[in-house]
C-alpha cells in the first residue's frame, strides 16, 4: 500500500507528508497506521479529478520555496524539510523527508531545509543549461529571517560550528549569487504542505 501511495506522489504532492510519514512505520506498523494508509486512499477516491496543471504562457523563471517543520517527529524529535520548485506557474519538483540529525534550532532546522533546496536549485539549472537556457539567480523563499541571516554572515561561529559542513555550501553559492534566500510570511509559505499536517480550509 505504502509503494503504491509513494508512485503516485510523483504527481500529487498533496499527499507527499502524509505518505512519507506513514513510510515511516512501515517496517513495524501499528493498527493506527494502517488506519491512516486507508484515510489516503479514501482522500485520493474522493479527489480523482485533482491533479497538476502546467499552462503553456508563462515566464520561465524558476523560483523556490524551503520550510522545515522544527522537531516535529514525536518518536525522535528530528525535523521535518520541505522544498517544492516552480518553473513560471509550474510546479515541478517537490521534496519531504525527515532530516538526518536533531536539529537544535528553529534556525537550524530551516537552513538545512534550505540547503536541501539549492542542491535542487544547482542541478536544475544544470540540467536547464543542457537545453540552452541560462538562469542566473534563483530565489529561495524562506519564512525564518534567522535562516536567511546566517546565509549571509560568516562570522556566526558558535551558532554554526555543530551544523553539517555539507550544509554551508549554501552559504557559498549565496555569495556567488547562484540563489538568494528571500524572506516570505508564514502565510504564504507553500512548502508548509510538505512538513506538517495542514488544516482543511488551509
Amino acid at each position: 500500500m505504502i509503494g503504491s501511495l509513494l508512485y503516485i506522489t510523483s504527481s500529487r504532492p498533496d499527499i507527499m507528508f502524509s505518505v512519507c510519514l506513514c513510510a515511516r512505520y512501515q517496517s513495524n506498523p501499528k493498527e493506527s497506521h494502517i488506519k491512516a494508509v486507508k484515510r489516503i486512499f479514501r482522500y485520493l477516491n474522493n479527489t480523482i479529478n485533482y491533479g497538476l496543471f502546467y499552462p503553456k504562457s508563462c515566464t520561465f523563471d524558476l523560483l523556490s520555496y524551503s520550510d522545515a517543520d522544527f522537531a516535529g517527529c514525536k518518536s525522535d524529535r528530528k525535523s521535518t524539510s520541505g522544498t517544492c520548485h516552480f518553473l513560471g506557474h509550474s510546479l515541478v519538483s517537490w521534496f519531504s523527508k525527515k532530516q538526518n540529525s536533531v536539529s537544535l534550532s528553529t534556525t537550524e532546522a530551516e537552513y538545512i531545509a534550505a540547503s536541501v533546496a539549492c542542491a535542487q536549485i544547482i542541478w536544475m539549472k544544470q540540467t536547464l543549461l543542457d537545453y540552452g537556457m541560462t538562469i542566473t539567480n534563483s530565489p529561495i523563499m524562506c519564512d525564518n529571517t534567522s535562516a536567511i541571516n546566517l546565509s549571509k554572515n560568516p562570522v556566526h561561529h558558535s551558532r554554526t560550528k555543530h551544523i553539517d559542513i555539507r550544509h554551508h555550501f549554501l552559504r557559498d553559492h549565496a555569495l556567488k549569487g547562484d540563489i538568494s534566500l528571500t524572506f516570505i510570511s508564514t502565510d504564504n509559505q507553500i512548502a508548509d504542505i510538505f512538513t506538517k499536517p495542514l488544516k482543511e480550509d488551509t
